[in-house]
């Protein structure tokens, strides 16, 4: 199994609409995907105040899939119309990284 982690970094005065990423954008995408995608994980990064720090991602996207195959097959047809809808929601460049997911432990695990 794979995870697609899209990070969107964090900092002041940046754009980011949660309501519009969890409502429409995370919405179209898994709808595009198809079964490909076995589920997603969205994290807003807090800043609770000191002594914690700022957040150093406004929003860490996570989907998973069976193989890196697997997801390009389903992400390539509709890679522009993803990307194109990002001005809906951020101003922001995303950063994206392919994991191969080893271990998973606790009582999330079947949830996630």
């Amino acid at each position: 199994m794979i995870e697609i982690t899209i990070l969107y970094p964090y900092a002041p005065g940046r754009r980011f609409d949660h309501t519009y990423y969890e409502t429409r954008h995370i919405p179209m995408a898994l709808e595009l995907l198809g079964p490909a995608v076995g589920g997603v994980t969205i994290s807003r990064g807090i800043a609770p105040g000191p002594p914690w720090p700022d957040p150093i991602y406004s929003v860490i996207c996570r989907f998973s899939c069976e193989s890196v195959e697997a997801y390009q097959r389903a992400v390539l047809p509709h890679l522009g119309r993803l990307q194109a809808d990002l001005s809906n929601y951020s101003d922001c460049e995303p950063v994206i990284q392919i994991n191969q997911v080893t271990v998973r432990m606790g009582l999330d695990a079947d949830r996630a």
